[in-house]
């Protein structure tokens, strides 16, 4: 980002007459509009199209109007439930109205950047740790909030998005430890259940054979006619 103010250029397509006097001629691309200033005042914005001007005292000020992005990084903010953290945010923005953007501030970005950094800092101190985690889409809903303190500049933003989430050293391992922790239990837990089935399986086997003992003498002999099986018989079995 560069916090300078429109500066007064050459623009693009203009013909200025030798020695700055009589009428001259400037095009303005669609992109684009161009503040006219004769002795220092603001006569007129100069819309899409080619127009004649008088030049002797005059000066132009190219204002552009496409959309552009800011990316507002690093700054340490504090959780609702004061734990820190470093947010990244991209913004969206355009100029809505030349005349503020040029003359409402020294540096129209800058109110911008500064709008942007104040507007972060409410979203994060309303929010928790944990629900930042869950959804980044909270820091993501602040052009409203920021286009309401850049209005005064003819700044609109269009769209935020949150970038990144840094956590500090320490707060990064034990989120790491917990959501290993939380991974190992619900292993656990799956290999637990997989057990206990089995032993309901084995019961609900032991529970039938010992109503239907001929259903192991049936079993057995189908053992029995699998090749290369051997069988064992107890004598002293019933």
């Amino acid at each position: 980002m560069t916090g300078d103010a429109p500066a007064v250029l050459p623009v693009p397509g203009e013909d200025r007459p030798s020695g700055g006097e009589g009428m001259a001629t400037v095009t303005v691309m669609e992109w684009q509009r161009v503040l006219l200033f004769v002795n220092g005042r603001l006569d007129r914005v100069l819309e899409p199209g080619r127009h004649r001007y008088r030049a002797k005292h005059a000066a132009l000020v190219p204002v552009e109007m496409r959309p552009r992005v800011l990316i507002v990084s690093g700054q340490e903010l504090i959780t609702r439930d004061g734990l820190s953290l470093r947010v990244s945010v991209a913004v969206t923005w355009s100029v809505t109205d030349p005349v503020r953007f040029t003359t409402g501030a020294e540096s129209a970005q800058a109110v911008l950047h500064g709008a942007v950094q104040e507007a972060i800092r409410e979203a994060v101190a309303a929010t928790t740790f944990d629900e930042l985690l869950a959804d980044r889409a909270r820091l993501s809903d602040l052009a409203a909030p920021v286009s309401e303190r850049t209005s005064t500049v003819g700044v609109t933003v269009t769209e935020t998005r949150a970038r990144d989430l840094m956590l500090p050293g320490e707060l990064r391992r034990a989120t790491q430890d917990t959501i290993l922790a939380r991974e190992r239990g619900r292993a656990d837990l799956e290999r637990a259940r997989a057990e206990a089935a089995s032993l309901r399986t084995l019961a609900n086997a032991a529970r039938v054979l010992e109503e239907h003992p001929t259903l192991l003498r049936l079993r057995t002999l189908q053992v029995a006619a699998e090749p290369g099986t051997r069988i064992i018989l107890d004598p002293r079995a019933d």
